[in-house]
């Protein structure tokens, strides 16, 4: 019986990759992964140039149905499969937890191999309370689900008073601070992109203020922002 790899890979800075993380990344018979190409560039620059690369197979929401019986049967078979996604830690804002759930269904071995995180690394640099933390990942895409999802985030941090950390996208980040500021008012918050890279850029200020700055320039990247009601 085979082992399933959840393999934690760099989210900008290519130094971040563990020891164990390549380790693993040399061993397994099968990487799944979103990005093949991807996926292929950063084995090339982690693992000896000696070293025989495993077998890369797509892994991504349009095909994790089909592929998840195939994993399956490899890891019947013997062979060993690792987990990544594009960058950070796969599962978290990432197809994966249907894989890992149907492993551990069938009794398979599934080990974690722990690394970077956005989440993580975000919020040990807000300056916001860590003690409590609430992910909510990227909020829906029509209005109405967006507005509605905003409120019960309000809602519940009347009771559970956490620091809240969201994803977004750099063409709906001038939209969402909008809708931020009219739900929540003009509370302070941070603003983060582009962690461990080059253009790192992490922002500690009203919304008002954050709203302003990206009028005036185009977002780039992915963007993760925080904020806690009583900060």
């Amino acid at each position: 019986m085979g082992i399933l790899y959840i393999v934690a890979t760099p989210i900008g800075n290519l130094s971040d990759i563990t020891l164990r993380a390549i380790n693993a990344l040399q061993s397994v018979d099968i990487i799944a992964c979103e990005d093949t190409r991807r996926t292929g560039i950063l084995l090339s620059q982690v693992l000896p140039a000696e070293t025989k690369k495993p077998r890369l197979i797509s892994y991504y929401e349009q095909n994790e149905a089909q592929r998840i019986p195939e994993i399956m049967a490899a890891i019947k078979d013997g062979l060993n499969i690792a987990l990544v996604s594009d960058a950070g830690t796969p599962t978290i804002s990432d197809p994966g937890f249907k894989l890992v759930r149907e492993c551990l269904r069938e009794g398979f071995r599934v080990e974690s191999i722990p690394g970077p995180s956005s989440v993580i690394s975000a919020l040990v640099s807000s300056g916001l309370p860590t003690d409590k933390f609430m992910f909510v990942g990227f909020p829906p895409k029509k209005s109405g689900h967006r507005v509605k999802f905003f409120e019960n985030i309000a809602k519940s941090q009347k009771f559970l008073k956490t620091t809240v950390i969201v994803f977004e996208s750099s063409h709906r980040i001038r939209k969402t601070l909008d809708e931020f500021k009219n739900i929540f008012g003009d509370i302070s918050v941070v603003v983060s992109r582009e962690l461990t890279k080059i253009h790192e850029e992490i922002r500690r200020e009203k919304i008002s203020e954050s709203i302003a700055h990206f009028e005036n320039i185009i977002p780039k990247g992915e963007f993760i922002i925080l904020f806690h009601l009583e900060s």
